[in-house]
């Protein structure tokens, strides 16, 4: 693939991380938890502490990071929160899938097991210099 190919691809990818985290925070806003505002930003930034897998190594970071950074779990817990009743979880659901839309619209992607640096989206941090 080319360069400019390349870029395209990747706009469109974080355009649709733009998207998805639109439409899972307008979904959060509407499933009227009354959680606090802090406690949402905690929910909303929880998922970045899967970084601390990369201390076992760069192969299980990768594989424990992007477990916890696929728009699917986020849809998964919005579902079973919907189908049992708890408007808790699918809040949750719904903030753990706006946060892998926000990383995703900034350019942070699933790593590669090179290292954190090394994404799906391209190199970010030192990597990108």
């Amino acid at each position: 693939m080319r360069a400019e190919e390349t870029t395209g691809v990747v706009l469109w990818q974080r355009a649709e991380g733009a998207l998805v985290f639109g439409a899972a925070l307008a979904l959060f806003v509407r499933s009227d938890t009354g959680l606090v505002w802090w406690s949402a930003l905690v929910l909303f930034f929880a998922p970045d502490l899967s970084f601390a897998a990369y201390g076992l190594g760069r192969k299980v970071g990768a594989v424990v990071y992007n477990s916890v950074h696929l728009y699917g779990l986020g849809l998964v817990l919005m579902a079973v929160g919907l189908a049992l009743g708890l408007p808790l979880l699918s809040a949750m659901g719904a903030l753990w899938l706006a946060h892998a839309g926000f990383d995703r619209m900034l350019g942070y992607g699933l790593k590669s097991t090179e290292g954190f640096g090394f994404t799906h989206l391209g190199p970010i941090g030192r990597q990108k210099r």
